[in-house]
């Protein structure tokens, strides 16, 4: 059972106790939020998409992963959040935190299926990974770019990316023991999304201007984080 923690309301000045929240891991180990004794909560009058998640490593795989923000309902009509620990860095003997601020994103505008990957292939040298270069036979590997420690594949179809595609590249990238990263222009099939998600594999949806976006968590913590240290 999580200890409980006094918080002092922001609104009325009342302190109670709070139970910090635990949570599943996709390894099956629970996952309690470190809550910060000290810290100050903060009442929250409107929220966004960012306010409520907080990142965090599971102490028992190591795997990031995004937990909703720790906040509770206090008497006087508040919604309080609550502060939790950072990350530590690398200074501090943990994992490493955010990179070095990037310069901005210079984008290939895509005419052609050979423009997706070249965009592609910027971009994944944009977010830190080098040396890629292109199989002599891509239909064939099924993969369209190699890099240091990643593998990936561009869809330039009209069509949904699907359930196969996405697990052929995962397949490549146990083979390579690299990242494996998917791009696609129509987007993905809902198999392919939640298959993608289970195994950690980050994809991205490319417009015609050659600007990815992400479209899932993975996504989101390779923009964030940078490659994966090995």
């Amino acid at each position: 059972m999580p200890e409980s923690v006094p918080v002092r309301c922001p609104a009325c000045r009342r302190e109670q106790s709070f139970t910090p929240p635990t949570f599943p891991c996709s390894c099956g180990a629970p996952l309690t939020l470190p809550v910060l004794r000290d810290g100050t909560p903060e009442e929250i009058e409107r929220r966004t998409w960012q306010d409520i998640w907080v990142t965090l490593d599971c102490p028992s795989c190591g795997r990031q992963g995004h937990w909703p923000q720790p906040e509770f309902g206090c008497g006087c009509g508040a919604v309080v959040r609550v502060p939790v620990a950072p990350v530590p860095d690398v200074a501090d003997g943990g994992r490493e935190g955010e990179p070095e601020a990037r310069p901005a994103f210079r984008p290939v505008t895509i005419r052609t299926a050979r423009d997706a990957v070249t965009a592609a292939a910027q971009y994944l040298r944009w977010l830190g990974f080098g040396c890629l270069r292109r199989p002599d036979d891509p239909a064939a590997s099924g993969v369209d770019l190699y890099g240091k420690g990643v593998v990936a594949q561009v869809d330039p179809t009209t069509r949904p990316t699907g359930l196969r595609e996405v697990e052929c590249l995962w397949l490549n990238g146990l083979n390579e023991s690299a990242l494996s990263v998917f791009f696609s222009l129509a987007g993905y099939a809902r198999e392919a999304r939640a298959r993608a998600d289970a195994l950690h594999i980050p994809l991205f949806i490319m417009d015609l201007t050659g600007t990815p976006q992400p479209v899932n968590d993975p996504a989101d913590t390779l923009i964030r984080c940078g490659p994966p240290r090995v």
